[in-house]
């Protein structure tokens, strides 16, 4: 799920609550958005608590700024994996919301989606569905069936049945969106691309990369020409068509495309943001594709660097880059270092997915084939049993 998790990270930081621009709660509430657009989590969540204790001081347990205040920080604890602390975040703000606005306000709409967001990263792919049901139902009702929520809540379930590779409804979904979009907003508007890139994303994995390439390459030029050639939604733009191209096996038109998105990015965000460890997975995954190791290597190891100092020992992006780069040594036959990289990769695995996660399956599994090939199957053999254990239970759930 989390391709899609991040495709729904659609929370507004910031909600339009029309109170004074100069309020204490406002100002800590604005410099936690700003920490948090910046991937500095630490200081956003400083920040995001210190607005809490001002909104319970000033405006009391039922203020609909505190309900703000929690959601930011559900947003935020669910970026991190502390899933249990941001489900009690979302319903709090959800029970306030209600009891101030009603039942059917927009807002209530938000947190509804935002609790879907939050099931669909934690594999409650029912639950998630509901949500983002329910949100779409009232945001119709409230705003109109045109409403650029509307089009948001389709694109989260699309996302969702994409995943879940139901694919005709996603595809549906997604349509509906993005006509709405270009109604609202004028076919070349860079809000219309949202909506691009889900049916893009969707084509290409159906292989279907005649029907996705136009449309990249309709979102880039939008972009180029809406946003400027180094704004990061172009850069993010050609890393797609590179993936794009790469799946095609047309290396020589991939490359380029993302050094140039992976410039841009660093160009604008710094060369340590948390934003540009896709775009370095990515990359790297196209030079070990074609066994480029000594290539894609110091992409893994920089990945890991920075999510190592974004998100500390529990976060599972530090699982995911400690197995990418476990798995590039395994290949280049450098075993020792594999096996402390998968060792951390287990250890962060099961703190931030819980022991019995299939994620965490798939890192026993992968830890298995390194000490097959370091002729330990003894060692490998409890190993591949607590992965069919953990994949059984899982099926039967």
């Amino acid at each position: 799920m989390t391709r899609l998790a991040v495709a729904l990270l659609c929370l507004a930081l910031s909600p339009a609550l029309g109170f004074a621009q100069d309020s204490l709660w406002e100002k800590y509430m604005t410099a936690g958005a700003e920490s948090y657009g910046k991937g500095q989590f630490a200081e956003a969540e400083k920040m995001w608590l210190t607005a809490r204790k001002e909104a319970e001081a000033s405006f009391g347990p039922d203020d609909i700024r505190l309900a703000a205040t929690l959601t930011n920080l559900a947003e935020l604890y669910r970026r991190q994996g502390k899933y249990p602390q941001a489900g009690w975040l979302h319903r709090r703000a959800l029970g306030i919301t209600k009891k101030a606005k009603g039942s059917h306000h927009p807002q209530v709409a938000s947190i509804v989606n935002n609790l879907g967001t939050l099931y669909a990263t934690t594999g409650r792919v029912d639950a998630a569905e509901r949500m983002f049901r329910r949100a779409l139902i009232l945001r119709e009702r409230t705003l109109g069936p045109d409403s650029l929520d509307v089009a948001s809540s389709l694109d989260n379930l699309a996302l969702l049945y994409h995943d879940e590779d139901h694919f005709q409804d996603a595809v549906q979904f997604h349509r509906r969106a993005l006509a709405i979009r270009e109604r609202a907003l004028g076919p070349n508007h860079p809000g219309v691309t949202v909506s691009l890139a889900h049916l893009a994303s969707l084509y290409t994995d159906l292989g279907r990369y005649a029907d996705a390439e136009p449309l990249y390459r309709r979102i880039l030029t939008i972009r180029q020409s809406a946003l400027g050639q180094d704004h990061p939604d172009v850069g993010a733009t050609l890393d797609a068509l590179a993936e794009l191209y790469r799946k095609q096996g047309k290396f020589a038109l991939a490359e380029p495309l993302y050094k140039q998105s992976l410039a841009i990015k660093e160009k604008a965000l710094g060369v340590d943001n948390p934003g540009l460890v896709p775009n370095l997975n990515e990359a790297a995954l196209f030079y070990q594709a074609q066994g480029r190791y000594a290539d894609a290597e110091p992409l893994y190891r920089r990945a890991l660097a920075i999510n190592e100092k974004t998100f500390g020992p529990n976060d599972p992006e530090l699982a995911k880059s400690l197995n990418n780069l476990a798995e590039l040594c395994r290949k280049e036959s450098k075993f020792g270092e594999a096996e402390s990289l998968y060792r951390r990769a287990l250890a962060v695995g099961e703190r931030s997915y819980g022991a019995n996660d299939p994620e965490v399956a798939s890192l026993l599994e992968n830890y298995a084939v390194l000490l097959h090939q370091m002729g330990r199957e003894q060692d490998a053999v409890p190993l591949e049993a607590r992965a069919r254990t953990i994949r059984s239970n899982a099926s039967r759930n």
